[in-house]
């Protein structure tokens, strides 16, 4: 029965791979909206285009969460595409976020994620080093210190199983 089941999984995990593996991989005409670059710094035109309007199709784009506003997608002689355009605000703070786009026709809606990163051009920089929070390091790195704090633990360690061994062998303390 196991051998069974092991089979019949193994081949719908086949059949589900080769499914994926079928997929296509260009976003174009799938009703997408494709942002480039996908991954901006505040500041930078980002381009977004989409094939779901149709070949002469137009769009209004939505980019206001990230800051930007309303934005035009026109035709292109690009594979059929609209195609708009928006500048990052500098005021972009580092994440990710949706942006929309609504065909005239038909009320079709498409969406794309674009990720605003740090600029470091611009003074913003991860991140880095430790917090002072006041918990850790009370003792210090004295070496006598840390020293008395292993034995002391030793000693436990060392009591403790002294005390279970004379337990498991019936000895009364």
């Amino acid at each position: 029965m196991r051998r069974t089941a092991r089979l019949l999984t193994g081949t719908a995990l086949a059949v589900a791979t080769a499914g994926l593996a079928v997929a296509p991989a260009y976003g174009g005409g799938t009703g997408s909206l494709d942002v480039y670059p996908s991954t901006a710094a505040a500041g930078a035109q980002v381009t977004v285009n989409t094939a779901a309007c149709g070949e002469k199709g137009t769009a209004v784009g939505d980019a206001s969460s990230v800051g930007a506003g309303q934005f035009t997608l026109a035709p292109s002689t690009h594979e059929g595409e609209a195609i708009g355009q928006f500048q990052v605000p500098a005021s972009a703070q580092p994440g990710t976020y949706e942006i929309v786009a609504k065909c005239a026709e038909g009320n079709r809606q498409v969406t794309g994620d674009l990720v605003v990163a740090l600029a470091p051009a611009a003074g913003q920089v991860q991140p880095h080093g430790s917090v002072k929070t006041g918990v850790g390091g009370a003792l210090g790195s004295d070496p006598v210190q840390t020293a008395a704090g292993v034995t002391a633990l030793a000693v436990a360690a060392a009591g403790g199983t002294w005390l279970l061994h004379r337990r498991a062998r019936g000895d009364v303390i």
